[in-house]
């Protein structure tokens, strides 16, 4: 399934694997009637108890985000309404921006360097009508 997990985030792994499932939902990349891994493949894949899967698995279940059927699987449910959508989409922006700011906090970035680096990637992305900046597969 391909969800990346920081296990050096401090944020539990099962909430992170609730977030980026909901993420791939909100970008169109898990779509309704979409089956999910088991709970322990995808613990073996990520390396993680099933249980941390199982509990991600659950809270998605509870709020109707995926739909687990014994002896079936698990599925991802039809599109919650646009107003639904959207928050789950704000909420992904978000933990993305969270994330692009702990890694950087690690690597020492200062504000304004951060600053000056997201300006020229949005600058890149509107000209370009993509996000991969060449300058940076040559560093």
């Amino acid at each position: 399934m391909n969800i990346e997990i920081d296990f050096r985030s401090g944020i539990p792994i099962y909430l992170q694997m609730v977030e980026r499932i909901k993420e791939r939902i909100a970008t169109g990349r898990l779509t309704p009637g979409d089956q999910l891994p088991t709970v322990r493949s995808l613990a073996l894949e990520l390396r993680v108890n099933f249980n941390t899967v199982a509990r991600a698995y659950r809270i998605l279940d509870e709020v109707g985000i995926i739909s687990t059927q014994q002896g079936r699987g698990t599925y991802v449910m039809n599109n919650p309404p646009p107003e639904i959508s959207e928050k789950i989409r704000q909420k992904a922006l978000k933990a993305l921006t969270h994330r692009y700011l702990a890694d950087a906090e690690r690597l020492g970035a200062s504000s304004e360097e951060l600053n000056q680096i997201l300006k020229d990637q949005v600058t890149h992305w509107q000209q370009a009508g993509h996000l991969l900046d060449p300058e940076l597969d040559n560093e």
